[in-house]
């Protein structure tokens, strides 16, 4: 009776069950299964992905160059979506083969998977096609083929169609030459009929393989109404650098200065005959990097073992440099403070790759690491002591970008906290309830004692009270290891939210006004002025952006009768008294020795109520009425003899009273 209930769906899952068997396996033969899954031999089937077949034919013709029986390859774009691939090698083998008596070698290699003759290295003893698939997907993928080969004076041709054979292999005698032409059209029904080979793509591709095996002459062909349009691309070239590598980067840092003026390239045989390795790089000043690794002429976008090895052989060189020089940062040195803005390229020939994927972008082999390592960093050791001024340069460099490095991962932490840990803000902090950064501030204040009475003074809804412990370090003429390391500043930057120096986001300023509030004496002026510093030299964005602001608390208090008046300066404060003297009443004058003599009402009347206080916002004078960087450093930097310099300048203007202000 439960049959009668049920449903559609069940009945049918069922009925799939009971039926599944032998007869429900397939068993794709020949090429059938790259042409129902191409992604998983060329990762894709769109336009880029369709660009890899000729990434295949001409890695075979670039294994016959490199393994030195061919010194040509010619490349045509034609139009119809066809390319011609041409060397002057060997040519692929066409006697019958022994396992295949009724085909030739050439046509299992063109219509069998794993098939080839780089499994062992009696005919390749470093090859980039190793899976034995490359030409065979390309056939199976194309919707017409062409192969033709030369070899003992005689011109083999065979045509094919989505990996199956239309014609036989016919003979041609009394040609001259030898090597192996193919000319293909990807398979419309595959990549889609909009799919077209990009000429730039291509010749970007030739040009980067010329640079890869220096032996080797490259003849590009464009047909011209391909190339309507793009520019950088020409119709015939002869594509040949002697220079290898180093003619490569040449190019790359064409109009571009350099840490050092010196290139660091080699080339090194590896033991035992595993092959060869070949390097070039240099430090653009603009460290707009990039590192391009490659193996037996295939590109390795990822990367893999044989980088691994060149980064582990860069960074042990350079921090046993830095040692040598007593720097004592180096410990902090990793391979990407060396290369993330170097301009890189790596290129290894070795036995029997291993690679992941068909794809080939990651070199996987492990034997790679110690080779590519012991093979380049003796060159390397040699590079720097060689020149220990360039090696100085480039090492004080990378230690700048090893102090940026840290200071980003403090921000990054900071913002973090700032962001998502409200509780984990500096405990000297007294927050303002209200969220939103609008119509809100932060006091600055100077002193434990005066921001009891500043926290007491508040609007506790929009304003916040952060007390700062005495004078804080003068960043202008401090290390980055000292400006990280200090506590008050750390603070500071915890608060704010903002971040500081190149990572400042002022979208994320946590208040709306940052007002500095300091004693009314010299004291307070030479603080405000290291608060000064510091956002100018790590938050400028915050001053232009007119967030910055200074407070401006009494230095006196006077009194006459029952009535109270406030004087910021001895001027304001004798004017003052000479008025309220003609008047009834004994006039009387205290002066506050600091913010913390203040009371919490006297603090908010004079200073922070925004009724009736003054503020002076922080403004970057131009260009034109200053400059400001140099009169920062005069005033705030490293060399004693500035100040002294512009202290001489003030007096002759001034007289002598403002040495002794500046004394004082």
């Amino acid at each position: 009776m439960s049959d009668l209930f049920e449903g559609g769906a069940a009945k049918k899952k069922k009925a799939a069950q009971q039926s599944y068997s032998a007869k429900d396996i397939d068993v794709l033969e020949g090429l059938e299964p790259v042409r129902r899954r191409p992604g998983m031999y060329i990762g894709g089937s769109d336009e880029g992905a369709m660009h890899h077949l000729i990434n295949e034919v001409f890695d075979n013709a670039m294994d016959e160059a490199v393994a030195g029986h061919a010194s040509r390859i010619e490349v045509e774009v034609l139009p119809d979506n066809m390319i011609t691939i041409r060397d002057n090698g060997r040519g692929i083998p066409v006697d019958p083969h022994p396992k295949f008596k009724n085909k030739s070698a050439l046509e299992v290699i063109l219509t069998t998977l794993h098939s080839g003759g780089k499994f062992s290295d009696k005919n390749y003893h470093t090859a980039g096609g190793l899976h034995g698939v490359g030409v065979s997907v390309v056939n199976a993928l194309a919707e017409y083929l062409r192969i033709e080969v030369i070899r003992d004076q005689t011109l083999y041709v065979q045509e094919y169609s989505k990996g199956e054979p239309t014609t036989r292999l016919t003979k041609h005698p009394n040609v001259k030459g030898r090597g192996t032409t193919v000319l293909f059209q990807p398979d419309k029904e595959i990549f889609g009929a909009k799919a077209k080979f990009r000429p730039a793509t291509i010749y970007k591709l030739i040009r980067s393989k010329g640079y890869l095996y220096k032996g080797v002459e490259i003849r590009w062909s464009c047909d011209a109404s391909l190339l309507e349009g793009i520019k950088d691309v020409p119709e015939q070239e002869t594509i040949h650098f002697p220079g290898g590598l180093t003619d490569f980067l040449n190019r790359e840092l064409e109009g571009r200065n350099t840490i050092i003026p010196d290139i660091f390239a080699g080339e090194a045989e590896l033991p035992d005959g595993h092959g060869k390795v070949e390097w070039a790089m240099a430090w653009p000043i603009d460290q707009e990097g990039q590192v391009s690794s490659y193996c037996n002429t295939i590109p390795t976008p990822l990367g893999g073992t044989h980088d691994n090895g060149m980064r582990a052989a860069i960074s042990r060189g350079m921090k046993s440099f830095g040692e040598m020089m007593n720097n004592k940062k180096v410990g902090l040195i990793t391979a990407d403070d060396i290369l993330g803005g170097a301009v890189v390229v790596l290129s290894v020939f070795i036995h029997d790759p291993q690679f992941q994927g068909q794809t080939k972008d990651k070199l996987v082999s492990n034997s790679a690491t110690r080779l590519v390592e012991n093979a380049i960093r003796d060159p390397f050791d040699h590079f720097l002591s060689g020149n220990p001024d360039n090696a100085n340069k480039l090492l004080n460099y990378i230690i700048l970008r090893v102090e940026e490095r840290m200071r980003r991962r403090q921000e990054k932490d900071v913002a973090r906290k700032a962001a998502t840990q409200r509780l984990r803000l500096p405990g000297k902090l007294a927050d303002c309830t209200q969220q939103n950064a609008k119509g809100t501030e932060i006091f600055l204040v100077e002193g434990d004692s005066a921001g009891g009475s500043a926290k007491q003074a508040r609007d506790r809804a929009t304003q916040a009270i952060l007390p700062l412990r005495g004078k804080i370090l003068n960043v202008a003429s401090a290390t980055s290891d000292k400006i990280r390391a200090n506590q008050e500043i750390s603070d500071m930057i915890l608060a704010l939210g903002c971040g500081s120096g190149s990572h400042f986001d002022e979208s994320a300023l946590r208040y709306e006004k940052v007002i500095i509030m300091t004693d009314a004496d010299v004291d307070g002026a030479h603080i405000a002025s290291l608060l000064m510093t510091f956002f100018y030299q790590e938050m400028s964005q915050l001053i232009s952006g007119g967030h910055l602001y200074l407070a401006q608390p009494p230095l006196y208090r006077i009194t006459q009768s029952n009535k109270t008046y406030y004087a910021q300066d001895d001027a304001e404060k004798d004017n003052m008294v000479e008025k309220l003297s003609k008047g009834k009443g004994k006039v009387e004058v205290g002066r506050f020795k600091g913010l913390g003599e203040m009371t919490p009402a006297q603090l908010k009347e004079t200073t922070m109520n925004p009724e009736k206080r003054v503020l002076l916002r922080a403004m970057i004078p131009s260009e034109e009425t200053e400059d400001t960087e140099t009169r920062v450093q005069q005033l705030m930097g490293k060399k004693p003899e500035l100040r002294f310099a512009f202290i001489k300048e003030q007096t002759e203007l001034y007289g002598q009273n403002i040495t002794n202000a500046l004394d004082v």
